[in-house]
């Protein structure tokens, strides 16, 4: 299984499960990071970090430390 760190620009997948607890797990849920939501990631910051990525129609950016806690089926 590929997490959303992993993934290249313009790749997508769904999520599976969030391996985060804590505050980490709730604001990626907040954001509609959630089971079964699809991901697309749209491009990186110059030096790779952070990530810009498009779920339930919204545009968001994501540390690649947080999004590496993100599991998707590819």
């Amino acid at each position: 299984m590929k997490t959303l760190d992993q993934l290249l620009a313009r790749e997508s997948g769904i999520v599976h499960t969030l391996r985060g607890f804590g505050d980490v797990q709730q604001r990626l849920m907040e954001m509609g990071v959630s089971d079964g939501a699809e991901i697309e990631v749209l491009r990186f910051a110059p030096l790779g970090d952070p990530m810009e990525i498009v779920v339930r129609g919204f545009h968001l950016t994501l540390r690649k430390e947080e999004a590496s806690l993100v599991e998707l089926v590819t």
